[in-house]
């Protein structure tokens, strides 16, 4: 049996929650000019959904990793992480290969893609740098008035209290998109799994496949 304080997902489930969101994205006429994923959790689940915003007679969506770090190790055991006091930067946007399908991210759909809206520190800081980014970018083009969307997506969002705020704006619109609300427990995610057999077993006896 699972144990009850760690909450384990399938690639089933996750596929599920991927392919339902891209529906309501697509039904709001809102389908992303670029997908960024925050490694590791996030890259999964960003090819997952383009998948599923595949639109007739358009390129595919390009998707772009960056690397943010909160989680630290504490070195005394494999599966123990702590959270980190903040976040760092490991890699971030490659501006030239982005330049092979537009010219800036200036008045684009921009879609944030992460496994999991825990504290929502790293969310915060992603979301920020990026403003600074196309803020930096309409100064330097003198193109000021053009607006450009950024939008958050988290399979799964965990009913606890913040430490770190996103945009009003972002909160009060479909912008922040979270697949399914859980509980503040251990998220067990397929990638994670040394058996996936097992795993995936442990997310059918809980009902998350």
């Amino acid at each position: 049996m699972p144990d009850d304080n760690k909450y384990y997902i399938s690639y089933n489930n996750i596929h599920k929650l991927c392919q339902k969101t891209a529906k309501e994205i697509m039904a709001r006429n809102e389908r992303p000019d670029i997908i960024i994923g925050i490694s590791g959790g996030g890259l999964i689940p960003a090819r997952i959904i383009r998948s599923f915003l595949k639109k007739k007679g358009e390129k595919n969506i390009p998707i772009q990793a960056i690397g943010l770090s909160l989680y630290e190790n504490l070195g005394l055991d494999s599966q123990v992480d702590t959270i980190g006091k903040s976040v760092v930067r490991t890699q971030w946007l490659d501006f030239g290969a982005l330049e092979e399908h537009f010219d800036s991210l200036i008045g684009k759909r921009i879609l944030i893609i992460d496994e999991v809206d825990d504290t929502r520190t790293t969310l915060h800081y992603a979301v920020s740098e990026l403003q600074k980014e196309v803020e930096d970018q309409q100064r330097k083009l003198n193109r000021l008035n053009e607006i450009t969307n950024l939008s958050v997506f988290v399979l799964h969002n965990k009913d606890k209290p913040k430490k770190a705020n996103l945009p009003e704006e972002m909160m009060n619109s479909h912008h922040y998109i979270a697949a399914e609300t859980v509980p503040d427990k251990w998220l067990i995610y397929p990638w994670d799994a040394e058996d996936i057999e097992e795993h995936t077993q442990m997310a059918i006896q809980q009902g998350h496949n």
